[in-house]
C-alpha cells in the first residue's frame, strides 16, 4: 500500500503514527481521541516546510493518553534541564505534550477536525486549518510570538480552499478583533 504521508520527514511521520496508534487504543476504551495541535498541526498542514520538535495534543484524558505513550515507550524526563510536561522517545526525536483539555479553550468546532487515516496505524485527529491559522494569528496578535504571523500566512498560501467566512470569525475572536483574513492575505 502506498505511504499515505509521502512528503514528510520521517521522524515526523514516525510521530503521527504513534498518535494514530495511541489514538486508536484510546478509542477501544471508549475515550475520545486526542487531537493534535500547534507546531505539529504546522507541519502537517506545510507538508514539514515548518518543522516542530514537539506533538502538542489536546485531551481531556491526559492519564489515559500518558499511559498509551508509556506502551509506546515513552518516558517523562526528570532533573535539572528538563520539564515535567513531555513525554520522549528514545528513538524519536519528537515529544508528545497534552497542552489543554478543551480544543482552543473550547472556541473550535470540533466538527472541524481533521481525521487522517494512517492505514494499519489507525487514525489520528488534527485541529482544521482555519483554526490553526486563527490560533498563530493569536499568538501573533498577543505579542508575544510575531513570528506567527508568517506561520499564518505560509498556512493560508498553502490552504487556499479553507472556509473563509469561519477563518474570518475565528482569526477575529483570538485577536479580540484586531485583525481577520486581510491581515493574512498580503
Amino acid at each position: 500500500m502506498p505511504n499515505p504521508l509521502p512528503s514528510y520527514r520521517p521522524e515526523f511521520e514516525a510521530a503521527l503514527r504513534i498518535l494514530a496508534r495511541v489514538s486508536e487504543a484510546m478509542r477501544a476504551r471508549g475515550y475520545e481521541a486526542p487531537i493534535l495541535v500547534g507546531g505539529g498541526a504546522v507541519e502537517l498542514y506545510t507538508r514539514s516546510a515548518i518543522t516542530t520538535g514537539d506533538f502538542d495534543v489536546v485531551t481531556a484524558r491526559q492519564e489515559e493518553f500518558e499511559a498509551e505513550l508509556r506502551r509506546e515507550g515513552f518516558t517523562k524526563p526528570i532533573g535539572i534541564g528538563h520539564t515535567s510536561l513531555g513525554w520522549v522517545h528514545a528513538d524519536l526525536r519528537l515529544g508528545f505534550e497534552v497542552v489543554s483539555s478543551s480544543l482552543l479553550d473550547g472556541m473550535a468546532d470540533r466538527d472541524r477536525v481533521v481525521l487522517i487515516d494512517l492505514d494499519r496505524d489507525g487514525v489520528a485527529a488534527i485541529v482544521s486549518i482555519e483554526d490553526m491559522i486563527a490560533d498563530r494569528m493569536g499568538q501573533y496578535a498577543s505579542g508575544a510570538a510575531p513570528e506567527m504571523l508568517e506561520q499564518a500566512r505560509a498556512l493560508f498560501r498553502l490552504h487556499a480552499d479553507a472556509d473563509m467566512d469561519y477563518m474570518d470569525k475565528r482569526i477575529r475572536y483570538e485577536t479580540a478583533g484586531d485583525h481577520g483574513v486581510a491581515s493574512i492575505q498580503s
